[in-house]
């Protein structure tokens, strides 16, 4: 991710900035008004997001728990100077933003749960750093996946850390009370 922030003079954007660049092929984030821009992260990331938030659309959706959502979708977690993120994954309930409810733009709903899987262009600890973010605006858990040792490291909002090894299943826990998925199954493809 490169930042904005570095050049002297750094204009601060507004998250109906992003939204205008995002429409001219320019792709980021905002923290503090401060342009971050991403760049794509492979197939590798993208089949594990997919493969991922398909079983959790499997369970979400059929019984009307909430919304699951992807990347682009982006989330303003903060206003003046707007903080506009990307969850890889993200899982924002039904109590939260009710389902019969059309969202244009950014929500401003905070999800419920964020996944961020570690591409090969991020530092573990930037991901990790982004994953503090998301619990301190209010997210109950954020899972960090890492396809490199095949983990996923669950992040709860109150509780310790814990790391998931291919072996071992995830649940949703209070979050998502019923979902399990083994973890090698969102490694394999």
């Amino acid at each position: 991710m490169t930042s904005a922030a570095t050049k002297p003079g750094a204009k601060i954007l507004t998250a109906d900035d992003l939204l205008r660049l995002y429409s001219e092929g320019v792709r980021g984030e905002l923290i503090r008004g401060v342009l971050h821009q991403t760049v794509a992260a492979g197939i590798e990331h993208g089949e594990i997001a997919m493969n991922f938030g398909s079983m959790m659309q499997g369970f979400v959706r059929p019984a009307r728990l909430g919304r699951v959502v992807g990347s682009d979708s982006g989330i303003r977690l903060d206003r003046d100077p707007d903080t506009v993120r990307e969850p890889d994954v993200a899982f924002i309930s039904a109590e939260k933003m009710p389902l019969d409810i059309r969202v244009r733009g950014y929500s401003e709903v905070v999800p419920d749960l964020v996944v961020e899987i570690i591409s090969p262009n991020d530092r573990a600890v930037a991901v990790y750093d982004k994953a503090q973010m998301w619990l301190r605006y209010g997210v109950l858990v954020v899972l960090v996946i890492d396809p490199d040792t095949r983990s996923v490291t669950v992040l709860p909002q109150d509780g310790p850390a814990r790391t998931l090894a291919e072996h071992d299943t995830l649940d949703g826990g209070e979050v998502l009370p019923g979902f399990t998925c083994p973890v090698r199954d969102i490694f394999d493809l």
